[in-house]
């Protein structure tokens, strides 16, 4: 394990339209020492394309940017799984195909995890257009958050994590096969340590449209639900209890 170094994994379908952007911003990062898996999950665009021809770009003499591909589409959670199998760094970060994040993150986030020596981590985020662009509405997050918080809250946005492979397992963050499947990683990794710490700056833009994961808000309520139900196996009013908190917390993100 390399002690400073951060991997990026990136699960990639059909993400043509934005997935150059996307390395880009990794690209700009000002922590440098950084690799980028990119997993591609069965693209029929030219998202395999675009991706040989930026880590071509990118390696030079420095083998930094892998490409991992997937037979056929088998979603997101087998995709991340797949990239942090291949991370080799001790910290790894989450980004999705479509999403942005500022010059700063991974160098700001770094810094507050050493701070706080914490296993796991995240960040604010400011949702964006089709075109990438902020539209000024900012996610802002807690200090830390724990279990018993997090199931009331889902506030933590997958391209905004980070994890310390010292003090957590490759298998602690294996994401589980269900809808939601990110969320219900971080749930499974907080009943093991007491708190994920939150850095309560704007660091990633969330690109929403019509065709990225969870533009279906009626979906994402479902898929809600389920957890509760299904994964956590909550009783009937504790569900209810956590559903309506949670509906009230995303409501106040959206306004």
């Amino acid at each position: 394990m390399n002690e400073e170094l951060i991997s990026v994994v990136i699960p990639v379908y059909n993400a043509a339209k934005y997935i150059e952007d996307t390395i880009a911003s990794v690209k700009s990062q000002t922590y440098t020492n950084w690799e980028l898996i990119l997993v591609d999950d069965g693209s029929a665009d030219d998202s395999l394309k675009i991706m040989q021809q930026m880590a071509d770009e990118l390696n030079g003499s420095r083998e930094r940017v892998f490409i991992l591909e997937l037979g056929g589409n088998q979603k997101a959670a087998k995709a991340r799984n797949a990239g942090v199998a291949k991370a080799s760094g001790r910290y790894l970060a989450f980004l999705d195909a479509d999403d942005l994040w500022d010059p700063g993150k991974l160098e700001k986030q770094l810094a507050m995890m050493r701070e706080k020596d914490c296993a796991f981590s995240f960040t604010g985020y400011e949702f964006a257009d089709e075109d990438g662009i902020g539209v000024q509405k900012i996610v802002h997050v807690p200090e830390k958050i724990n279990y018993r918080k997090a199931v009331k809250n889902t506030t933590i946005f997958t391209s905004t994590v980070m994890f310390d492979l010292e003090k957590l397992t490759k298998e602690d963050i294996e994401m589980p096969c269900v809808p939601s499947e990110d969320t219900a990683t971080w749930w499974k990794v907080l009943k093991k340590i007491p708190y994920a710490y939150g850095l309560d700056e704007d660091l990633t833009l969330y690109r929403r449209g019509g065709t990225t994961l969870s533009s279906n808000k009626l979906e994402a309520v479902k898929r809600t639900w389920n957890l509760y139900r299904k994964v956590e196996h909550f009783g009937i009013f504790r569900s209810g209890y956590c559903f309506c908190c949670y509906l009230v917390h995303a409501i106040i993100r959206r306004m």
